[in-house]
């Protein structure tokens, strides 16, 4: 399946946000490596995209990160860019919340992207033109009550974005972070995306996996470090 041309890993890919960001890299003209934890579900997300292989995968295992990446390099000969986009959504008042639940948070949501980009970064400063991006949230931004757990692992990744897009700059790879707002997708339940929606309307995948391959593109050429918030104004709000 090698070929010439750019190759993304993406997590999460199984559906939401990363199904549709790994189908519009396939527009781009990307092949992808499509990994989730869930593999059933992750082969009938990919099923019909010509360019794409899926590769199970946790985000917490390190050795699973390793295999991964050799797959994606065996497969198509390169890894051009990662995209750290597998979380979990973890609420719970400060009283409830449990050591356990907030471990598992940030062992997906900051320590897998941590364990991505080590995995990745000898293919990476092979490549031409190699580029992260790492899906934060309006939490890392915000404070919303009831997410301890969650919102701390976000600002934590989006602290190891800025760091490691200022260690990263002399090998010439972009590390940028995403920062979606709600959006409807399977992590949010109905009453939950019905409630936000009262006060504006949520976002769709594909609107984030826009603002992904805009990061991923030439277009984004001079810019790392950078933080796109896709939100329809959510954090302009006050309450």
């Amino acid at each position: 399946m090698t070929a010439s041309g750019p190759v993304a890993l993406v997590t999460g890919a199984a559906r939401g946000q990363g199904a549709a960001i790994a189908a519009r890299l396939v527009r781009d003209g990307f092949r992808v490596a499509a990994c989730d934890v869930s593999s059933d579900e992750l082969t009938a997300s990919v099923a019909g995209l010509d360019g794409v292989i899926a590769v199970e995968l946790d985000v917490t295992s390190e050795s699973q990160w390793q295999d991964a990446v050799s797959r994606t390099v065996s497969s198509f000969g390169s890894l051009t860019a990662l995209v750290n986009n597998a979380g979990v959504l973890q609420r719970a008042s400060l009283s409830d919340e449990t050591a356990e639940g907030f471990e598992r948070a940030w062992r997906v949501n900051c320590l897998g992207p941590f364990l991505g980009i080590q995995a990745c970064l000898p293919a990476l400063r092979e490549a031409s033109g190699a580029a992260i991006v790492n899906t934060c949230s309006t939490g890392a931004v915000r404070a919303f009550p009831n997410h301890a757990a969650y919102g701390s692992s976000k600002w934590g990744l989006r602290g190891l974005t800025q760091i490691t897009a200022a260690e990263l700059a002399s090998d010439g790879i972009r590390v940028n972070a995403v920062l979606p707002g709600p959006v409807q997708t399977p992590m949010l339940d109905e009453r939950t995306q019905a409630r936000l929606a009262e006060s504006g309307r949520l976002g769709t995948p594909g609107e984030i996996a826009d603002a992904v391959a805009f990061l991923l593109s030439e277009q984004a050429s001079f810019i790392t470090g950078s933080e796109l918030v896709v939100d329809g104004g959510q954090t302009l709000r006050i309450g």
